[in-house]
């Protein structure tokens, strides 16, 4: 790829004015070329259009995103226009991604090995940005795991290439989405890019996340002769079937072509996988019927609380309700090992229920309803006695104290600092919320 400009070159932001130096070409695609920039001491990185990319309407498109400012911190968003002596067009001027973020594309190369817990709050912040994106009446058009980033070992998590959102009623031109994320309506021509074709993005760049794998690429994918657009137009748009369609199973995942998602689908509880089948069954059919932002926001945090740890291998399981009802009460048994799993202590905080694992924490939403998602302090956490690391409790860490009714009556206050045992049928009462330990 032809680089537009070399290090050490300058460009000037449009507003402030200022010299901003190119250190480091990043890399290039169909709108232009990224690279890492100086502006002012501080590390930028600087996207240039080509000049048939570098549009009037692209322009005043980019004035009106820098203006209003990002939804929230995940998205490395617009913050200047930029403009060079000798180069034609403009560029732009964003935050730089960190080196620790890592795409979608490398968990799908296994370059990466995250837990299921930072995956699971990765899915959290991206359907949590997405949802403030969308309250604001603009569309992302083209979500897909080409856009964003996530840190592997935290789960924290990054979207790019802001550049393409439009306000929701107007994005009727530009770019229409990246194949295999575009929603069927999209395909056919029968629709532009909106809020409710995100919302079918949002679901298969989440089964990708999860499931290494496309919720349509089943046995008929593996009997298509040549992947051409008139078989991907078939496959995602005329046509399309969920590979776990729970009416029709003409299209499962064939094993020796689709082994991630077979190994994959099972491991989860089956909260999250009926919401994946209402989002590529009814979700497909009906776009007014796909699954909301805040209905994955929730399945996220209802995944991590659900993490239980092998005391075999280790590995990360989940703990079940609607399994352990069908076995009767006992755990499955590990996805890695096949080692029975005994049923661990947890904490019942009105619908929620927290395993209590020895790197446990409460988070201000669990205790307050007022606190919704408030992941930023931990009010409570796991601890093993000082003198007996076979005996764990519940330390508080929140400013106020906790009132605990043991199962025998007995009332005790927990100050700030201190911990309560672990203790079946203990009641605490956190203030605005009760919560009752289960062993």
């Amino acid at each position: 790829m032809s680089e537009i400009f070399q290090p050490g070159q300058v460009v000037q932001t449009v507003s402030s004015q200022m010299p901003c130096t190119v250190e480091q070409f990043l890399g290039g695609g169909g709108q232009g070329e990224v690279y890492r920039a100086d502006l002012g001491g501080r590390k930028v990185a600087l996207k240039w259009y080509f000049p048939k990319q570098a549009t009037p309407e692209q322009r005043t498109a980019l004035e009106t995103l820098v203006t209003m400012g990002p939804p929230n911190e995940k998205f490395l968003w617009p913050l200047e226009l930029a403009e060079a002596k000798g180069a034609k067009g403009y560029g732009y001027i964003m935050p730089l991604r960190e080196p620790r973020f890592k795409g979608i594309v490398d968990l799908m190369k296994h370059r990466i090995d995250p837990t299921f817990r930072a995956l699971a709050t990765a899915g959290l912040q991206l359907s949590d940005s997405y949802l403030e994106l969308h309250a604001r009446g603009l569309c992302y058009r083209d979500i897909s795991f080409g856009n964003v980033f996530f840190d592997p070992i935290t789960g924290e998590a990054l979207i790019c290439d802001n550049d393409n959102v439009a306000i929701d009623s107007k994005a009727q031109g530009g770019v229409l989405g990246t194949p295999r994320f575009m929603a069927p309506e999209v395909v056919r021509g029968d629709a532009y890019p909106s809020t409710q074709t995100d919302l079918f993005s949002l679901a298969v760049l989440l089964f990708y996340i999860f499931m290494v794998h496309h919720p349509l690429e089943g046995k008929r994918e593996t009997q298509i002769k040549c992947l051409d657009l008139p078989a991907m137009n078939q496959l995602y748009g005329t046509n399309p079937l969920f590979i776990f369609d729970p009416d029709d199973d003409s299209n499962r995942p064939m094993p020796g072509y689709q082994d991630n998602v077979i190994a994959f689908w099972p491991i989860y509880p089956q909260f999250l996988r009926d919401l994946f089948t209402k989002a590529f069954t009814d979700g497909v059919r009906d776009p007014l019927a796909r699954v909301r932002e805040s209905e994955w926001r929730a399945a996220m945090v209802e995944l991590r609380d659900s993490i239980i740890y092998c005391p075999n291998c280790s590995s990360e399981n989940f703990y079940d309700v609607l399994a352990l009802r069908d076995s009767g009460g006992a755990l499955p048994k590990c996805w890695q090992c096949q080692h029975e799993i005994p049923l661990p202590p947890r904490i019942r905080i009105d619908k929620q229920i927290v395993m209590l694992n020895h790197n446990t924490q409460l988070f201000p939403h669990h205790l307050d309803d007022d606190r919704l998602y408030d992941f930023s302090t931990p009010v409570a956490e796991m601890v093993q006695h000082p003198k007996d690391p076979t005996l764990w409790g519940l330390k508080n860490l929140a400013n106020e104290k906790w009132v605990i009714t043991g199962k025998d009556g007995n009332i005790q206050d927990v100050e700030p600092g201190q911990s309560v045992r672990l203790a079946i049928g203990t009641r605490i009462n956190f203030g605005k919320k009760e919560g009752e330990i289960r062993v």
